[in-house]
């Protein structure tokens, strides 16, 4: 089925875009969700005279979320789970978790901007994407972790690792050696 996407939208297409998609996928998320139109020769028409109303509305929204970004900039939140010694939770943190604890902080989103692929399922830290507008994500920082003292060593920890300087002469000798054998193999 061939729509006329009236927003944005990531791995598909731009705005005003005539895009063919799956039936469902049209159906059941960007019709009902108002993202997009039939791809008709009305609509079309339809289309091309609302299209500055349009960007404008989505100029406005984008303005809001980068306001909302930079609220949420470098922003952390902690989770305190029980876990196993192993450091494998007993359950799992999910996007409504994050955004029940970005709740508490007074930050307001709502649970489908939070982009998490699949359930944490482990004590550490992790950047997790927010998507405030097809234009606009934002990454903040979640930690698992058993207790807040564990929180704050798995932070420090994250944070070393980020300033540590890569050691590119081991790389290169490594790579090196893998190279050796399969040249061997190929004579």
């Amino acid at each position: 089925m061939e729509v006329i996407l009236l927003e944005r939208i990531e791995r598909l297409g731009q705005m005003g875009d005539v895009v063919k998609v799956k039936t469902g996928y049209a159906r059941n998320y960007l019709l009902p969700q108002k993202k997009a139109l039939r791809s008709t020769k009305e609509n079309l028409a339809y289309f091309e005279s609302q299209r500055a109303e349009l960007e404008a509305r989505n100029l406005q929204r984008r303005q809001e979320a980068e306001k909302v970004a930079e609220t949420i900039k470098d922003l952390a939140v902690v989770l305190v789970r029980q876990a196993a010694e192993s450091g494998q939770l007993y359950g799992s943190v999910t996007a409504r978790d994050i955004h029940d604890a970005l709740r508490d902080m007074n930050v307001k989103l709502e649970r489908h901007q939070i982009d998490l692929p699949q359930p944490l399922k482990n004590v550490g830290v992790y950047d997790v994407r927010i998507v405030l507008h097809p234009d606009v994500a934002e990454k903040i920082k979640v930690t698992v972790a058993r207790s807040q003292e564990e929180s704050v060593r798995l932070a420090n920890s994250y944070n070393n690792d980020l300033v540590k300087p890569v050691e590119v002469e081991e790389a290169t000798e490594e790579v090196v050696a893998e190279e050796k054998p399969a040249e061997e193999k190929a004579e």
